[in-house]
């Protein structure tokens, strides 16, 4: 009979991994106009997965409504590009741009979606709001 191999069980460190990685800045160039909204759409997204260590794939959009300044693309890309070698839950990870994006541009408000390729069979998409709800983040 074969002989079953026992997976590595959820630790503590795989929720917390890539959480606080260091990422390359997000700059930001001075808003010219106002009550506008933007949507980026990222088709590009890999991040490792911290518990298997196999490569996760999704699509990462970012919708906002600019205050004062607004997000500069090709550092946005480098960003996005940086999670290739983070292992970091895919959760964690829309909510990591979240914060970065809305600390980046200090947007009137922000919400960003991941849409991950399916893993087993299930397809995952996570969305978070800026500013986040008290409701929402107990």
């Amino acid at each position: 009979m074969p002989r079953k191999t026992r997976q590595a069980e959820y630790k503590p460190e795989h929720a917390r991994s890539g959480v606080h990685a260091e990422l390359p800045e997000i700059e930001t160039w001075d808003n010219q106009y106002h009550g506008y909204e933007i949507t980026i759409t990222i088709p590009e997204y890999t991040c490792i997965c911290p518990r298997t260590g196999l490569p996760d794939f999704g699509t990462i959009t970012i919708h906002y409504l600019p205050a004062k300044s607004c997000l500069e693309l090709k550092s946005l890309k480098t960003y996005i590009l940086a999670f290739r070698n983070v292992g970091i839950f895919n959760e964690n990870a829309v909510n990591r741009i979240l914060e970065d994006v809305a600390r980046a541009c200090k947007p009137k408000w922000a919400v960003v979606k991941g849409e991950f390729s399916a893993r087993g069979g299930m397809r995952t998409l996570v969305e978070a709001r800026y500013p986040r709800s008290r409701r929402n983040s107990k």
